[in-house]
């Protein structure tokens, strides 16, 4: 913890500008209500940047970024897509608003959230690494972006509570055979798509959700799947599995 909290200072200390870079399906779950008082202590810029927009729908990112954009200028991107990135390059420069040198751009992020591919968007084949900075934490490099912007690359991000192993399911973080819980994680996404495009659960698994349940419809799920055991009961674990597996490579959308 105590690391962390220390490339965090670094970082917001050295930067021009921060980015905090958020899971488009968890916008909320995946941002760090400390590290941003942290960061407007500092009286520093910083841009919300909503990456994997392509997992979520149009209408839900457009509510994301009205509710986000009250409490900093908000992006959205997909690597995947190549979309957003060149919009982020002109926002940095606008927000920033510095003249006549680099700019250098603090990227933090949970795990996952794709700080890393949101960095490499930006710099494009301007990517250019130097050498470690002075007075950093070990490890610490910066990356050329080309057109006055420079990002502090760290491989150092913000960690999770230990007990946090369904969120670090929804984020992919672990992947099904690192999960305990494989059926409560599966649970945890059929809530989540239940609750925002259910629509989509049903076409791609082709089932009919009737009720909220969140277990019911993974036996359904199941069943339609045909994950049964010798008796015809339906296999829940290996249902768990196919589901994680489906949500983590992007095939179910929210």
């Amino acid at each position: 913890m105590a690391s962390y909290k220390l490339m965090v200072k670094d970082v917001i200390e050295k930067a021009d500008i921060l980015l905090e870079v958020i899971d488009a399906r968890f916008p909320d779950e995946t941002r760090n209500s400390e590290v941003e008082r942290d960061i407007t202590r500092s009286k520093k810029p910083f841009i919300i940047v909503i990456n994997k927009c392509d997992l979520v729908s149009i209408e839900t990112l457009e509510k994301t970024k009205t509710r986000l954009s009250k409490i900093a200028p908000t992006i959205f991107v997909s690597n995947k897509n190549r979309f957003g990135t060149t919009l982020l390059r002109h926002k940095i420069l606008e927000t920033a608003n510095i003249k006549g040198r680099n700019i250098l751009v603090g990227s933090i992020g949970y795990p996952n959230t794709g700080k890393s591919s949101v960095i490499n968007g930006v710099a494009g084949r301007h990517k250019a690494r130097t050498s470690s900075i002075s007075g950093f934490t070990r490890g610490v490099q910066l990356v050329d972006a080309g057109s006055r912007i420079v990002f502090i690359d760290t491989p150092g991000v913000i960690p999770f509570g230990e007990n946090d192993e369904y969120i670090q399911g929804l984020l992919g973080v672990k992947d099904a055979t690192h999960l305990q819980d494989q059926i409560g994680v599966a649970m945890r996404i059929i809530e989540k798509i239940c609750a925002e495009n259910k629509i989509a659960l049903e076409s791609f698994y082709k089932v009919s959700i009737s009720q909220p349940d969140s277990y019911a419809v993974l036996l359904q799920i199941g069943k339609q799947g045909n994950f049964l055991k010798k008796k015809g009961e339906v296999d829940e674990t290996r249902t768990a599995v196919t589901i994680i597996n489906d949500w983590q490579k992007g095939m179910l959308l929210v």
